[in-house]
């Protein structure tokens, strides 16, 4: 059951500590997996692993923002803290445009 604080006539959604307490965090989301994925890995070399977990992120996270953005490049380019030339250049790179 959700929660309401009303402030100045508007209502707010405010989560139970406990609800909060369930949720993970993106930092502690990637550390599971990375632990997962070496754990399951069982010994064996793995390279490139930098390159391969940051094209796993950026694609999905580009697609998410420009969905969010319903395509809006500029607006997307802002929420990314990047220019819109890089984002164009990474949209290419990932056959996004």
């Amino acid at each position: 059951m959700t929660n309401y604080s009303v402030e100045q006539d508007v209502e707010t959604p405010v989560a139970s500590f406990e609800q909060e307490a369930d949720k993970n965090t993106l930092k502690q989301c990637v550390t599971e997996v990375m632990e997962n994925y070496l754990r399951d890995m069982d010994g064996h070399q793995t390279h490139d692993l930098y390159k391969m977990v940051l094209a796993e992120v950026e694609q999905p996270l580009l697609e998410t923002i420009l969905k969010h953005t319903r395509g809006n490049q500029s607006q997307a380019a802002e929420i990314l803290g990047i220019n819109r030339g890089t984002l164009r250049k990474k949209l290419k790179e990932y056959g996004l445009l």
